[in-house]
């Protein structure tokens, strides 16, 4: 039977779920011209819903509540969770869905000197789907809850990522939308043995399992995590989806897509009651592989979106690392992994609209060919810099501050677990390498004479611009935020 509490905060939760779907329909029933207009107004409402219930959660001290929506007897299908870890990712993907919708406002239209297009109204409307997708899977408290919305952000990708059409465009869609259709499989297989040992698929049932059964949930909902956050060894579509837009590479594979993998694995270590150590070796383990292979994958890249890509594929590393070391009992590495989710939203999501930024008005991402940007653009300057900073981790940018927290963790994990200390000492290595080449990039890039491509660069719209700087200062921001409302 459906089920709604009533209680404010329950209400609210589900306005923010259900509200940009209500939007994305207003939207494909309008006229072509109304799409970006209801797609800012709908997220921007949400947005405003889902503050209300972040205020009215601090009020109420942040309790962790789960509210029922639907169930058949004793058994839980569908249901809301509120606490701290799944209203602060909320507020990362909503916020991030709207300044994502004021960006292509502006960007897709037909200065554009990339990517001309008049922006095709399907493009709001799933952008907006995606949005409510997204915070359906955060606030989701039944792994039914998370397969639903699971799936219906890999349509919605499926569908923004193949925007443009073209024969790789849809190539690179189709790819994305098998590999994490394939990763869902560990969810079905997750749900299908929670519910044979408990009889429901509440996520907090994962408590009562026993070891073997337990150890099984866990690394089934690990394998739906890789797929998702795009890990070895199904990382393969990542870097094949930026044939996507730049504005949906910023949310799908900076805020939110990706961050779906992280977050149930997360959601799960929360749920489980303690994890046996073979989960934390088998993820801690891969992470730090799925890290190196990044880390010299992203070496060669030249082009701004595609090294972007692999770069995100070893901050995600950084959040399975984080979220490993806190099944051998580190809280503090814990913490530090929910951060970096957040922290590292906003940063990367900065990073890709500073490189569509650049295409739209040089018509190119090759980094060869960009040079000189702060002498034409001071601002597209200044913004490169804050991104490459803020994810490589260098203070004040809010990477450093939850990278910091893991590495605390994990080195003080390996008191107890000394072979910790190698995955540690790989992460840092790691961590100084990327620092060197993103320096190397901002020598090459900013500074200088302009080249020809930076010469004759159009004026940037000011929606982009206000964008731009709204992600700027939450790139110092955001580690503020996150540090005080987790503790």
């Amino acid at each position: 039977m459906f089920n709604l509490a009533p209680d404010p905060l329950s209400s609210l939760a589900l306005t923010t779920v259900l509200l940009p779907f209500l939007g994305a329909a207003i939207i494909a029933l309008s006229p072509h011209a109304a799409g970006k207009w209801l797609c800012q107004i709908f997220s921007a409402a949400t947005l405003v819903v889902l503050l209300d219930l972040v205020f009215r959660f601090a009020q109420a001290g942040r309790p962790s509540l789960v509210f029922d929506l639907l169930s058949y007897g004793p058994t839980q299908i569908l249901g809301l969770t509120l606490d701290s870890v799944s209203v602060l990712v909320a507020v990362a993907v909503v916020g991030i869905g709207l300044l994502v919708a004021v960006y292509s406002a502006s960007y897709l239209n037909d200065g554009n000197r990339e990517h001309p297009d008049s922006g095709r109204k399907r493009y709001y409307a799933f952008l907006l789907a995606f949005i409510g997708a997204m915070s359906g899977l955060v606030f989701s408290s039944t792994v039914v809850g998370q397969l639903v919305f699971f799936e219906i952000t890999g349509a919605c990708s499926w569908a923004l990522i193949g925007y443009y059409e073209s024969p790789k465009a849809l190539r690179s869609a189709a790819k994305a939308l098998i590999v994490t259709h394939i990763a869902s499989l560990g969810l079905y297989v997750a749900a299908a043995l929670l519910f044979a040992e408990t009889g429901t698929f509440a996520l907090t049932a994962i408590a009562q399992l026993s070891p073997g059964a337990k150890t099984a949930v866990l690394l089934s909902i690990l394998f739906a995590a890789w797929g998702k956050s795009a890990q070895l060894p199904m990382h393969m579509w990542l870097p094949d989806a930026m044939e996507a837009p730049t504005p949906v590479s910023a949310y799908l594979h900076a805020a939110s897509m990706v961050k779906v993998g992280v977050y149930i694995f997360a959601r799960a270590l929360m749920s489980c009651g303690g994890a046996p150590e073979v989960v934390g070796w088998v993820g801690a383990t891969m992470a730090i592989v799925t890290l190196i292979y990044g880390f010299i994958m992203y070496l060669p890249q030249a082009d701004m979106k595609r090294l972007l890509a692999y770069s995100t594929i070893t901050q995600l590393a950084y959040i399975f690392l984080g979220l490993s070391l806190s099944v051998f009992g580190s809280e503090l590495a814990f913490k530090g992994a929910v951060a970096h989710i957040f922290n590292h939203a906003f940063a990367k999501t900065l990073f890709f609209l500073v490189a569509g930024s650049l295409a739209y008005t040089t018509g190119t991402r090759l980094l060869p060919s960009l040079r000189g940007i702060l002498s034409k653009s001071p601002m597209l300057g200044v913004a490169f810099v804050v991104a490459a900073l803020a994810i490589s981790g260098v203070p004040p940018f809010s990477g450093f501050f939850s990278k910091f927290a893991i590495f605390g963790g994990g080195f003080a994990t390996s008191q107890t677990h000394p072979l910790v200390y190698v995955l540690m000492g790989v992460a840092l290595l790691e961590s100084v390498g990327c620092f060197a080449w993103f320096l190397k990039w901002i020598g090459a890039v900013v500074p200088g004479e302009p080249s020809e491509a930076v010469k004759a660069a159009a004026p940037l719209p000011a929606g982009m611009k206000v964008v731009l700087v709204a992600l700027m200062v939450m790139s110092v921001l955001s580690s503020i935020i996150a540090a005080n409302w987790l503790g």
